[in-house]
């Protein structure tokens, strides 16, 4: 079943496989030790294979204890040079005796998806840094932790920002958690959207993409933001722009896409409507106020698989998908391949970066190369069968030169 699955993701991630033939040919990361904390789909599976077939061997575990395709597991574990050790549902100690195992595998590159991975081996195994050529993270959450490291002066080693390259907020992050959040919720409630209040809270690129499908199934949106340039960036779109406080007396959906804690609070679960839909498309389970769900109810039970009721003291009903974790994964496949086919280049070859340049890199956070995002833009164009126009020698002069004016 897993062969299956990673075989029917291979089929839309032309750009992937096109680096995989690459690796093969060139051998390019030969005798590699990459050691990798990513939700273990068969999209992941893919890009794992592509590094395998460069001369790597990988050990992996899970990011999430509930994103993991347990058939995906079996599947790579069967796999030559790849150790797995991840299964859905493992609880918080399983999860971190795994993020402990891959990290007996003394890896000299480290893939991260929350940082999760790169902060036990800083606390728990920091003999292992000085063997660690580099790393990479993927997500908006653990760029913002490792940022702190650099500026505390606690990171050992350089990490490549994969999560902000172009090639991955304009597709991934926008694209494939807008439809696969809304997927998520679909999957587990069975809801209508259209004519519903459907409030996004936090609006980079993520929560551009949420509301833009939330939108596309006839919600009504509310944004709530913090910052003044993507709350302007939201009303010039269209959607109302209002405080949490406000929202939370409207709104039948709400979701949290911010990558910060305790969003949705106590103040607004006390003004909800009866039978608010609450649901998490960040990385941790830390955007909702859980605890302070819990203290409220007076009962709670679970009524659809992935929805728990919690019922509060006046009668209302508040139902929470996938227990506050990333719903799109939780409760669904998580991202369409075709984007993730993006994604997964980009980490495919900042690896290759790293085996090539990471040893004369201080330990810092940097940039995707620019040339790597436009390499990736180009494939995947290429594998769509689209053409574009490429400057005349004129016009490249006309754009290095200053001379000429009005």
């Amino acid at each position: 079943a897993g062969h299956l699955r990673v075989e029917w993701a291979a089929a839309e991630m032309p750009v992937v496989a096109a680096l995989r033939e690459r690796f093969a040919a060139d051998r390019s990361l030969e005798g590699l030790r990459i050691g990798a904390c990513l939700h273990v789909t068969s999209e992941t599976a893919n890009l794992l294979e592509c590094l395998r077939t460069g001369g790597a061997t990988i050990a992996l575990c899970a990011s999430n204890p509930l994103s993991t395709q347990d058939e995906v597991a079996a599947y790579l574990s069967a796999q030559e040079d790849i150790a797995v050790y991840a299964v859905r549902g493992e609880d918080t100690e399983t999860y971190y005796e795994h993020l402990r195992r891959v990290l007996e595998h003394e890896p000299q590159v480290v893939l991260d998806d929350g940082a999760d991975l790169i902060s036990t081996l800083h606390t728990e195994r920091a003999e292992l840094a000085g063997e660690v050529i580099g790393g990479c993270e993927e997500t908006t959450t653990g760029v913002v932790r490792l940022r702190s490291m650099e500026r505390d002066g606690v990171l050992k080693f350089p990490v490549v920002a994969v999560n902000e390259a172009k090639s991955k907020q304009y597709f991934d992050n926008r694209y494939g958690t807008g439809q696969s959040t809304i997927d998520g919720i679909l999957r587990a409630t069975n809801r209508l959207l259209a004519g519903r209040c459907f409030v996004v809270c936090g609006y980079g690129f993520c929560g551009r993409g949420l509301a833009l499908r939330a939108h596309g199934m006839g919600a009504h949106v509310v944004v709530c933001e913090v910052d003044p340039l993507k709350a302007l960036e939201a009303v010039m779109e269209g959607y109302r722009v209002l405080p949490l406080a406000q929202a939370a007396e409207e709104g039948d959906f709400f979701v949290t896409v911010t990558g910060d804690v305790s969003v949705i609070r106590e103040e607004h679960l006390r003004v909800m409507k009866d039978g608010a839909v609450l649901a998490n498309s960040g990385h941790f389970n830390v955007e909702i106020d859980l605890p302070a769900l819990e203290a409220m109810a007076v009962s709670r039970r679970e009524v659809r698989s992935h929805v728990t009721e919690y019922r509060l003291a006046d009668g209302r009903r508040t139902y929470l998908i996938a227990q506050g974790r990333l719903v799109n994964l939780a409760a669904g496949e998580g991202h369409p391949a075709a984007v993730m086919d993006m994604s997964f280049a980009i980490q495919a070859l900042s690896v290759a970066y790293l085996a090539r340049e990471g040893s004369r890199l201080a330990p810092a956070v940097y940039p995707v190369q620019p040339e790597l995002d436009a390499e990736v833009a180009r494939l995947k164009l290429e594998a769509l069968g689209v053409e574009i126009d490429t400057l005349t020698a004129e016009q490249a002069d006309y754009l290095r030169s200053w001379q000429q004016g009005t």
